[in-house]
């Protein structure tokens, strides 16, 4: 799963996650800015795209480190 979070003085304003496919907003201003990026078609392309950059790409490292250390 990929989540990218925004945060401000340590509160959470807005998140994206790849299960839920869209941001999602914690604060007044965080809803906001979620309703704002969740009309562009081509940022969240993009965010749900990262996964597979970040999060697919690297699974069999991290796998095989775990099963190695058990």
């Amino acid at each position: 799963e990929f989540i990218r979070s925004f945060y401000y003085n340590k509160l959470e304003l807005t998140r994206f996650s790849s299960s839920v496919g869209k941001f999602v907003g914690f604060t007044e201003y965080g809803v906001r800015n979620a309703e704002y990026w969740n009309n562009d078609a081509s940022l969240l392309s993009a965010m749900r795209a990262q996964k597979e950059v970040y999060c697919l790409n690297n699974v069999p490292v991290y796998y095989r480190a775990a099963l190695t250390k058990s």
